[in-house]
């Protein structure tokens, strides 16, 4: 199982489980290679102010034959000390949920079947199996980073719909060689229209909202590139960060861009900040850290910009663009997040993305 299959399935359980009501934080960039050629990764699961952090073993198929040994290898991280053990799996059968649950091993599908117990939090979800379009989005295309890319470029500048491929290419910053085939599936699922020999963006909030779930799920996990700690994280309105080099995004965006809006500015709980590399200065200025696999609040996340030099941006804006601000809010799964990101929506969004 490759690492971006491995990130995907972890993105599919978190969402499913942030459907059974829970707030699910992951921690990707942490991932530790095992002997066995297994990966894990840190979770924080919580509801209601308990909360669980976890160290999760992902695996495709779990079948009773696999299982006493993964149990053991499972358990491993417990007996040290470290976070309470939990398998992620892309579907747990009924029978297989009923061992594991009297064995008190924690898991979760990408189905929504679950097993969590302790600090102050139980979830016991069992019998559930992967709904038919569950099973198509995980072998669509609508994971494939290529045509993530290319529908943020349309998303943000419809007229590229009617430019020559060689330009959305560029602004999507993906292979010319590969337009035709994302082009012709983008008609296909009917996000692009053609009339008249000329193509047109179905530009309505279906065509928002299924680029922000695709790229929670096929490609935020790959652009983060590092985590950092810093004692001036509530001054971060202070930090002067370069457009043409660094923006911010998630929720310091979109603190900046509601300003008033908003009754009582919340404190983030992650900063995000788009940009190839921090600057030095800022990192001298600010006293950054590297992060702790283990911190979730009071992080600075750093993200590799993931679109062309050529796409059309507000060259003085401090933010990237507001579609991507409102992804990635909804991909913490955080109801803060979510509340912000409707208003993000309605403030900049919801003109050009009409709903249906």
């Amino acid at each position: 199982m490759g690492e971006d299959e491995q990130r995907t399935l972890v993105d599919r359980v978190a969402q499913a489980l942030r459907e059974n009501g829970l707030t699910v934080s992951v921690q990707a960039e942490a991932e530790a290679e095992l002997e066995s050629g297994q990966r894990r990764v840190w979770l924080r699961v919580s509801r209601d102010g308990n909360e669980l952090d976890y160290t999760a073993l992902v695996k495709r198929r779990l079948t009773p034959v696999s299982l006493v040994e993964l149990l053991a290898q499972l358990r491993q991280p417990a007996d040290a000390g470290g976070p309470l053990p939990l398998l992620l799996c892309e579907h747990v059968t009924a029978p297989l949920a009923d061992q594991l649950r009297e064995q008190q091993q924690p898991f979760a599908d990408a189905a929504g079947n679950a097993f969590l117990e302790g600090g102050g939090l139980y979830v016991y979800v069992r019998g559930r199996k992967l709904h038919p379009k569950q099973l198509a989005l995980r072998a669509s295309s609508g994971f494939t980073a290529t045509r993530l890319k290319v529908l943020f470029a349309l998303i943000c500048d419809a007229e590229l719909a009617g430019a020559a491929n060689r330009e959305i290419a560029a602004a999507a910053d993906v292979a010319l060689d590969a337009m035709p085939a994302v082009i012709a599936d983008l008609v296909r699922h009917g996000l692009l229209r053609v009339i008249d020999q000329q193509r047109f963006v179905d530009a309505g909030r279906r065509l928002l909202d299924e680029w922000a779930q695709a790229y929670a799920l096929g490609l935020r996990g790959k652009t983060l590139s590092g985590r950092y700690l810093t004692p001036e994280f509530d001054h971060w309105r202070d930090w002067q960060l370069h457009p043409g080099h660094t923006r911010w995004g998630g929720e310091a965006a979109a603190a900046l861009l509601l300003g008033e809006q908003l009754p009582a500015p919340p404190r983030p709980s992650v900063l995000t900040i788009y940009g190839d590399k921090l600057p030095a200065r800022l990192v001298d200025e600010q006293r950054f850290e590297a992060a702790s696999p283990a911190a979730y609040e009071g992080l600075v996340e750093v993200r590799k910009p993931f679109w062309g030099k050529s796409l059309a941006f507000d060259a003085q804006a401090e933010t990237v663009a507001p579609a991507l601000i409102y992804a990635d809010l909804l991909a913490t799964g955080k109801a803060q997040c979510i509340e912000m990101a409707e208003m993000i929506y309605n403030a900049l969004l919801a003109e050009r993305f009409p709903p249906a």
